[in-house]
């Protein structure tokens, strides 16, 4: 079932990414949400994972005052799109609350959000989250009021007597690690924050629990994914490196223009990548293929510019006539031998600007940027 099916009907969704924590557990002078992987800020890798869903209408980053501006360079350095930036707390849970009184008190407010009917919280450190578990949850959401995601213990929970020898352990198999992300009914936990006292949000961090607690609502648990897991320690930060730049190396954006059958040729690229990598097709009708030579220079052009965002553009420049399929794909097998091994090579996302232009010569060229 669609995203947009299942959310139709007015249904609006924001989510809050409590950013403010000061990376103690991790060492160093940087917060863990800011240090960089690949050369690009870990809480920006989060902000792509939600901001890429589309039916998510705003995101609300909550960073303490001495990073709002650092936050907000991240913003325009890497283009990221229905972003608020708001001071946090003390507390983790005094930062989450601050996001979500941007909402219905944003009307004092210069820059104004909708109050969503579904609000999803998830940590800034935990950027391998996936839309399939965030729409799971706000599911859930909907209708049980609260919903979050869970994952089965690793070690067996144990406490300790008063002399520090062992008093009892749990039974694993009945209880499961709360995780990220945690999706809720606005209102309800809204209502939650307002009612809870000063202890809980100094000391507590179960937004779940709180839900339960002062609106009786029972969350409905959802068992997540393995990449759910979070960055906390300074071994995190290059493990989460290692999956980034395996996952960068399994994804390719082909973009082409719309003239007569060069959509076809596009998506018969498509179809031959699609074994070696994950393939995302973009149709654009901005770009026009008419010369080959305006095209390698658009293309440099373009590579210059998205550099800059930690992406590598391939062109693919073919002048055709009308082949056969068989030809075409022949041609098209040929001219990605450079892409692929510049794909295996890099730890930058890749985008193939395909350029397709007829000729009355039935050899074709391409040329490599």
């Amino acid at each position: 079932m669609e995203p947009g099916n299942v959310l139709s009907g007015g249904a609006s969704v924001a989510a809050v990414l409590p950013a403010g924590g000061s990376g103690e557990r991790l060492g160093g002078a940087t917060p863990k949400q800011f240090c960089a992987l690949l050369g690009r800020p870990l809480i920006s890798y989060t902000v792509r994972a939600l901001e890429r869903i589309n039916w998510i209408s705003d995101i609300v980053v909550v960073v303490s005052l001495e990073n709002i501006e650092t936050m907000k360079s991240i913003i325009e350095k890497y283009g990221h799109k229905r972003i608020t930036v708001v001071e946090g707390g003390m507390t983790r849970h005094r930062s989450i609350f601050n996001g979500l009184k941007i909402f219905p008190e944003s009307k004092l407010s210069s820059c104004p959000l909708q109050k969503p009917e579904v609000v999803i919280i998830h940590d800034a450190v935990r950027p391998f989250v996936e839309e399939d578990i965030l729409l799971k949850v706000v599911l859930a959401a909907k209708e049980h009021g609260a919903a979050g995601a869970i994952r089965p213990l690793v070690s067996t929970v144990v406490a300790s007597s008063a002399d520090g020898s062992l008093d009892h352990s749990l039974e694993r198999s009945r209880y499961r690690a709360s995780e990220m992300p945690q999706a809720f009914l606005f209102d309800i936990i809204y209502q939650a924050y307002h009612q809870c006292t000063d202890y809980d949000l100094d000391y507590g961090t179960e937004c779940l629990h709180l839900a339960l607690k002062y609106c009786k609502t029972n969350a409905k648990l959802i068992e997540g994914s393995p990449d759910l897991w979070k960055v906390t320690y300074k071994r995190d930060l290059y493990a989460a490196e290692s999956v980034i730049k395996d996952s960068l190396s399994q994804q390719v954006c082909v973009t082409t223009d719309m003239k007569e059958d060069a959509v076809q040729l596009g998506f018969l690229l498509q179809e031959i990548l699609k074994n070696e990598v994950k393939v995302h097709l973009n149709v654009s009708e901005n770009m026009s293929f008419s010369n080959g030579m305006e095209e390698l220079a658009w293309i440099k052009e373009f590579a210059r510019e998205v550099k800059k965002k930690n992406i590598l553009v391939y062109g693919l420049l073919i002048h055709y006539n009308k082949w056969h399929l068989l030809e075409q794909k022949r041609v098209m097998e040929v001219a990605i031998v450079p892409l692929l091994v510049l794909q295996g090579r890099s730890v930058a996302p890749i985008s193939l600007i395909l350029g397709l232009h007829y000729r009355l010569r039935m050899i074709p060229s391409f040329r490599r940027q």
